[in-house]
């Protein structure tokens, strides 16, 4: 979980403004002191850290709440646009043809990182592909055509070639007719160097990108900003990739240590699955970080899992009281193409997978349990699909023996449906919500 520690402490801290009987500057000044804690622990900069709070309790002491806001309303308000403003402007990359140059130190997840950006654009309509230009790091080379086979995207590189320099020029020369985006793989080392910063700069004056991305784990702290500035120096970075953002608690260091040389953070890693990578969003990072949720970031993501279907249509469908199972395995298909359920719910108002509220542990028996259904319902006949009710007892054995599963597994699908059915039911009544929802769905598809 991304920097679930700070996430806690931080949305504590909200809970005792939200609960107060009233808001005063003793209450501030705790408040103060709590996002402090919480804010060192997280290995942000100690300066940084006396700026912010200084500013939260300055503005929360003297600003007046706008009209029909609570004082502690105003105050909650405060921390999350402070804390938002600590990170630094938002930047996304532009979605066209171009050429990408990564660069980074050794460990930092890399060559993972050019597969993910390739699957992101891939996604997004255009032709990804790579070109391995570490010749330094052993396995880089295989490491990166697996990557690229996994995902079904083109690959360059030559294993037996040395000269990172002219690998990069056949493989620019090899892609540039048949490609939109051309992401360029090159060489690490333990710490920068004269001679990587030399390769660096013949790469960029070869294939000249218009992006130049430094990736960094997250576990480097504060040392992030220095690395930033090396790397900045050199070639001018025009972006920052954080990686294993879910595995340290050192985090807040580097996402705020990057953002104070001015290289804006443009995505994050979560973790090593493909859809563990997400456009950083400042706002909505803080917002899910407190618990208020990230309703953008999860459209998107509903948005890319709906490609290829009409989910206007289908919601329509929904909206008439007209549920089947073949709607409400498309319902599964379209969550299982958002991520893992765990990272779907970080983005809902609440559900962060606070302390309390819903277990890690429960989110993967659900998924599990998901899965099993949409394997029995993959045994059901297209007739069985259209009307469950025709399901009895020789059918949920029959159903149950093709699917691997028990008799009891095929009934708890079609109580599971019967639920559901009766919820949309309830939505297909409710006009405001339904208008809602079909103009959330227009504006997914």
């Amino acid at each position: 979980m991304v920097l679930e520690d700070l996430g806690s402490s931080l949305r504590g801290t909200l809970k005792k403004i939200a609960n107060a009987v009233y808001v005063d500057s003793k209450l501030i000044k705790e408040v103060v002191r709590d996002i402090q804690r919480a804010l060192l622990q997280a290995d942000v900069n100690v300066k940084l850290v006396l700026t912010l709070s200084k500013q939260i309790e300055k503005r929360a002491l003297e600003e007046k709440p706008p009209a029909g806001m609570s004082n502690r309303e105003h105050v909650i308000h405060i921390v999350y646009d402070e804390l938002v403003k600590i990170l630094g402007d938002a930047r996304e990359l532009p979605i066209k043809k171009q050429v990408i140059m990564m660069v980074g130190l050794y460990g930092q997840g890399k060559t993972t990182t050019c597969g993910k950006l390739a699957i992101y654009f891939k996604k997004k309509g255009l032709c990804p592909v790579v070109i391995a230009g570490d010749v330094h790091r052993p396995a880089a080379y295989e490491q990166l055509k697996q990557i690229a086979d996994q995902v079904k995207i083109p690959f360059y590189g030559d294993k037996n070639e040395k000269n990172a320099v002219k690998i990069v020029k056949k493989g620019m020369e090899t892609f540039k007719r048949n490609s939109d985006v051309i992401i360029v793989d090159t060489s690490g080392r333990h710490k920068l160097e004269d001679d990587l910063i030399d390769e660096m700069k013949d790469i960029f004056k070869t294939i000249k990108p218009d992006e130049k991305l430094l990736v960094m784990d997250a576990a480097v702290g504060q040392q992030a900003g220095p690395q930033a500035k090396a790397f900045h120096d050199a070639v001018g970075i025009t972006g920052i990739v954080l990686t294993k953002l879910d595995g340290t608690a050192k985090g807040g260091g580097a996402l705020s240590a990057a953002a104070e040389v001015g290289a804006p953070i443009v995505f994050i890693g979560t973790g090593e699955h493909s859809t563990d990578f997400e456009k950083f969003d400042p706002a909505g990072f803080i917002s899910r970080l407190l618990g208020m949720g990230d309703i953008k970031s999860l459209l998107e993501r509903a948005e890319e899992s709906l490609k290829g279907k009409d989910a206007e249509k289908t919601a329509k469908k929904i909206m008439s009281g007209k549920f089947t199972l073949h709607d409400m395995y498309d319902q599964m298909d379209m969550l299982a193409g958002m991520g893992p359920l765990g990272k779907v719910a970080e983005m809902l108002p609440g559900g962060f997978l606070g302390k309390g509220k819903i277990k890690e542990k429960d989110m993967v028996e659900t998924e599990n349990k998901l899965q099993k259904f949409k394997v029995i319902m993959d045994s059901m006949t297209d007739e069985e699909m259209n009307d469950p009710n025709i399901v009895r007892a020789s059918r949920i054995k029959r159903i149950a023996h093709g699917a691997g599963v028990e008799n009891k597994n095929v009934k708890e699908l079609l109580k599971y449906y019967n639920v559901m059915k009766r919820t949309m039911k309830g939505l297909s009544g409710n006009r405001k919500m339904k208008k809602n929802l079909m103009n959330q769905l227009k504006f997914m598809n």
